[in-house]
């Protein structure tokens, strides 16, 4: 390992210590061009300090996994059973092997990403792709992988991707325990540092408090601890994150910040509607209508260059993508016509679509779009150690996670000249417009 040491400040950590092995990947084109890539897409335009980038995120990702990886790995903090189902924690050569991979998987595991982040992918990648797929491309590249090979002792590639996208999107690759538990260190649903790292950044560059909560206190408490079936002797074995009884709360607010930061900041309405104009645009502006999934293609398209083509086609009516681009520039987006409203949704959950089609017909196709969501994953499950030693589910220990809502938006948009008109319409019709088939005399 190299002995020189290099400090970046960061407004979250204060800084963050890479040493010259992690300044190599740091300065690398992949990482490089995280530096123009938006966090929050076009965020910005609602939350005015919002410019901040992937570059300073997986920075804070690196620095925070590094964190976790001393606390749930020192001496004092495992159990004798965990010891036995994890061999690696006994071995100091495969600890400090392992800490290098889980710091270089932290600092590439956004490198996948697209410009303006998550704003486009889904719709704009070919079948069968994701920023993860991307990533794992770049990491197992003739540049990056020349920098694993080059380093003291050589990084196998496979672990470095392994760590940074996980089980579920390395289907093709076999996972140990060990490389399970510690992918969950990056990624995982409930205590992955990602998700802690982004909270509180973006929580800080959008001006608002919902994202913060002690990730002080919540690192200094996790564990890894068998799940509750095993710890009961109802099935084999199986470490995981966990977190000790002093902690809960901690887990409590971080899931907290997690459901105020998509309701508030990340499905704002006006936020995501930016988002869908980003996509119209693309999707007129991009060749054939997708993003490119060659690597040389992808590392030389950033923020940058969609932005010089969203101001070009704003000021030609006749540039393909001119009037979402002209929306964009301009800050004339779509007006908010309908969002989801719990009583509707008592009487047909599929309110919005049925007020959107509506819509559509009476104002037309080009005029109106329909944004929904809902979270299809079930409630975040941990191991506690109780004061006791007894292990028990943050299921069953929790109330505040017992009853934590589903994340969910169903928003209807109107273009902003109809917008005085679809009101009134709205108004007039609502009753009619979201009655189920049974109602229908």
């Amino acid at each position: 390992m190299s002995k020189h040491v290099h400090e970046i400040r960061d407004p979250i950590h204060v800084f963050v210590r890479l040493d010259d092995d992690e300044r190599r990947v740091l300065d690398s084109r992949p990482f490089q061009r995280l530096r123009h890539v938006h966090q929050l897409a076009l965020c910005y335009l609602l939350y005015p300090a919002a410019t901040h980038k992937r570059f300073e995120h997986s920075l804070g990702v690196m620095e925070l996994a590094g964190r976790v990886f001393d606390i749930v790995t020192h001496p004092a903090n495992v159990t004798d059973d965990i010891r036995r189902l994890l061999p690696e924690l006994a071995q100091d050569d495969k600890l400090r092997y392992w800490r290098r991979v889980l710091r270089m998987a932290a600092l590439c595991h956004d490198t996948g990403h697209l410009p303006f982040s998550h704003a486009a992918e889904e719709a704009l990648l070919p079948e069968g792709w994701d920023h993860e797929r991307l990533s794992r491309a770049l990491i197992e590249g003739p540049e990056m992988r020349a920098i694993w090979d080059a380093l003291t002792p050589p990084l196998r590639v496979t672990d470095v991707v392994k760590l940074a996208i996980g089980p579920g999107k390395a289907k093709d690759l076999t996972f140990t325990t060990w490389e399970a538990v510690l992918t969950e260190i990056i990624i995982g649903d409930a205590f992955g540092v990602d998700r802690m790292d982004y909270l509180l950044r973006d929580s800080y560059h959008t001006g608002v408090a919902y994202g913060k909560f002690d990730h002080f206190r919540l690192i200094d408490t996790l564990r890894i601890l068998p799940t509750v079936a095993s710890a009961e002797g109802g099935a084999a074995a199986e470490p995981a994150l966990g977190v000790a009884d002093g902690g809960l709360h901690s887990a409590e607010a971080l899931l907290l910040a997690r459901y105020f930061m998509y309701t508030q900041v990340y499905f704002h309405p006006i936020r995501r509607i930016y988002d869908i104009h980003l996509r119209d645009f693309l999707s007129a502006w991009l060749p054939g209508g997708k993003f490119s999934t060659d690597i040389a293609a992808h590392l030389g398209l950033t923020d940058n260059q969609i932005t010089v083509g969203i101001l070009d086609a704003a000021a030609d009516p006749g540039k393909p993508g001119h009037d979402p681009a002209r929306r964009i520039a301009s800050h004339h987006h779509f007006k908010v016509l309908y969002q989801r409203h719990p009583e509707d949704m008592k009487r047909n959950p599929n309110a919005g679509q049925a007020i959107y089609e509506a819509a559509r017909d009476r104002f037309g196709e080009a005029n109106v779009r329909h944004d929904r969501y809902s979270e299809r994953r079930g409630a975040t499950v941990f191991p506690v150690l109780g004061k006791d030693d007894r292990i028990g589910s943050s299921g069953v220990l929790s109330e505040v996670l017992q009853h934590l809502p589903a994340i969910a938006v169903d928003n209807v948009y109107v273009v902003p000249e109809q917008s005085t008109k679809a009101a009134d319409w709205l108004a007039a019709n609502r009753a009619g417009l979201i009655q189920t088939p049974a109602e229908v005399p």
